[in-house]
């Protein structure tokens, strides 16, 4: 990781700001980065002028099969480190897998109290509609299903869930009233839009493994000079620093996440 972030960093820095101009970056990103990329990507352009970044959010399973596809993507930011190591290891990536985060998931409510609930209470009779995402191709489900399983309340509460395409929709769903409670990302219940209509009480993360997050510049983005700086610039102390504010644990860091 340290040697490409210096290999990056020596190449950023024989970019010139007209190639900056010519050149524009897309980024596949999962959903749970919505709020720390977005700020992440306006600090970019203040430093970086002319530089165009366009960033897509959605499921990283499903990303990750459009970039094999063919898609346009110069970045893939994934909620799951196997689906950009699958593609570096298929020759779908220009750089090596770089970690960038470990993500949390958490119940979310903005009708019940859930900082006083646990997976436990989802049996309850008055918990009719429950949702996570697709398990099939977004982390933050295959997450939520693996602390359900492990706190022995997959069977009981299967019949009650409703499944989002990614990570954001799940907390559409929970934020509308449309279900009473999901399993979402800390960083989505952190955002200022969900933190003032609910509560959330952090799964342990000993039900689950490990949400590490990585990416890859991916082939398409080999000689893309704003990939490259990108990818550099998400290694910066400024770029980590907004991570850990959203709720992320950072690699190589020992959590301090609070209830």
């Amino acid at each position: 990781m340290k040697a490409l972030g210096a290999v990056v960093l020596a190449l950023a820095a024989l970019v010139s700001p007209q190639a900056f101009a010519k050149e524009g970056v897309l980024v596949a990103a999962a959903a749970d980065l919505k709020l720390p990329l977005d700020k992440i990507v306006v600090d970019f352009r203040q430093a970086h002028p002319g530089a165009g970044v366009d960033v897509s959010y959605g499921s990283s399973g499903n990303f990750a099969a459009q970039i094999r596809q063919g898609a346009p993507f110069d970045l893939f930011f994934s909620a799951d480190v196997d689906y950009p190591r699958t593609l570096a290891a298929d020759g779908f990536a220009a750089s090596s897998v770089v970690p960038y985060a470990v993500g949390r998931i958490v119940l979310w409510s903005g009708t019940l109290d859930a900082s006083k609930l646990t997976l436990a209470d989802l049996d309850r009779e008055d918990i009719t509609r429950i949702a996570i995402a697709n398990p099939q191709h977004a982390p933050y489900g295959k997450r939520a299903q693996e602390a359900l399983q492990a706190s022995a309340m997959w069977d009981k509460v299967q019949r009650k869930l409703v499944f989002g395409e990614n990570i954001a929709q799940t907390a559409q769903f929970v934020q509308s009233g449309s279900v009473q409670v999901g399993i979402v990302a800390l960083s989505l219940a952190r955002s200022p839009e969900l933190a003032s209509k609910g509560a959330y009480y952090l799964i342990p993360d000993s039900l689950h493994t490990p949400l590490e997050q990585a990416f890859i510049v991916t082939r398409h983005g080999a000689e893309n000079p704003v990939a490259k700086a990108f990818a550099n610039y998400m290694q910066s102390a400024a770029a980590r620093e907004v991570m850990r504010a959203s709720g992320f644990s950072l690699p190589g860091e020992t959590s301090g996440i609070a209830r």
